[in-house]
């Protein structure tokens, strides 16, 4: 994490924000009880198996949480998320293997509306790459569902999946124009790699009029908290662990929206889309690779 900082330009030595009281809800696999949450999960909700405690069966979503707000405690703060101050609202709609239904999102959905003021939600981060619904009517209902947790305050932010690199290869969700869609791209880093982020990151239509993703973000190769982490006599093993794909890069957006919330709790969400999207980093590549550019923390906060 401390290269991806580097990177998008958020310098903790001159940056003092952390998103502290801002809620960041989580709709993806769960989470685990990782130290470097501390006591910020607010609040669990299990709708694949309707289990009552927190956990995470897969390790995908303690990932994202731990970029979005890890602590960093375990690693002398080395792996610390974009922003460490912020609480969790987790629902898990994705089981084990990663998958799930449209039912059980538009019930999570619902929820976060439900829990919104308790728990001061103000972000929505789906790092899911949902693709695309044979189903019109299921897909209009969710379309339907995101404009109202929008109206709401809510600013949801969503992976643009990881089935490109083909034209409009942008997950179903993701080409929603009401939502900020993040997409991978690593900068100069990992140019000789052939796996990386970049390469299989979902593009937008080259010929259409909306702008997707709306910008990138790091996504190779990201240490976060690892689900399984556990306590020995001798301290904790499997603390952290690597992952890529545009599920990681989608929670750094998030995060650094949590620190823009911080700081000017009370813009609309649409100025803090305007905001996000014009001080980004052209990348002087094509725009449905890279949206408006690389996130840039030190600008968005200017």
């Amino acid at each position: 994490m401390q290269r991806v900082k580097k990177q998008v330009g958020l310098d903790r030595e001159k940056i003092n924000y952390d998103g502290s009281g801002i809620g960041i809800a989580v709709l993806d696999t769960g989470i685990g009880l990782h130290p470097d949450f501390d006591k910020r999960i607010y609040c669990f909700r299990d709708f694949v198996n309707h289990e009552k405690l927190p956990y995470d069966d897969s390790g995908h979503g303690t990932h994202v949480c731990g970029i979005l707000c890890g602590s960093g405690r375990l690693s002398a703060f080395r792996y610390a998320g974009m922003a460490p101050g912020a609480g969790l609202v987790v629902g898990k709609v994705l089981n084990s293997e990663g998958d799930g239904a449209t039912e059980d999102m538009l019930q999570g959905m619902d929820w976060i509306l439900q829990e919104k003021d308790k728990y001061n939600i103000r972000i929505l981060n789906i790092s899911v790459g949902i693709g695309n619904l044979n189903n019109s009517v299921k897909e209009e209902l969710l379309i339907k569902k995101m404009e109202e947790i929008n109206k709401a305050g809510i600013m949801i932010v969503c992976a643009a999946g990881n089935k490109g690199p083909g034209n409009n290869s942008i997950s179903s969700i993701g080409g929603n124009s009401g939502v900020i869609t993040v997409g991978c791209h690593d900068g100069g880093f990992y140019a000789d790699n052939q796996n990386r982020c970049e390469l299989y990151s979902g593009r937008g239509d080259e010929h259409g009029r909306t702008i997707k993703p709306d910008l990138v973000a790091p996504g190779t190769n990201i240490i976060s908290c690892d689900v399984k982490c556990k306590r020995t006599k001798n301290g904790y093993r499997n603390k952290y662990i690597s992952k890529s794909g545009t599920s990681m890069a989608t929670p750094i957006v998030s995060g650094a929206m949590a620190l823009l919330i911080q700081k000017y709790p009370d813009f609309t969400n649409e100025t803090y889309r305007i905001r996000l999207l014009f001080s980004c980093t052209d990348l002087g590549i094509a725009w449905n690779r890279q949206g408006w550019g690389m996130l840039n923390v030190e600008r968005l906060l200017r």
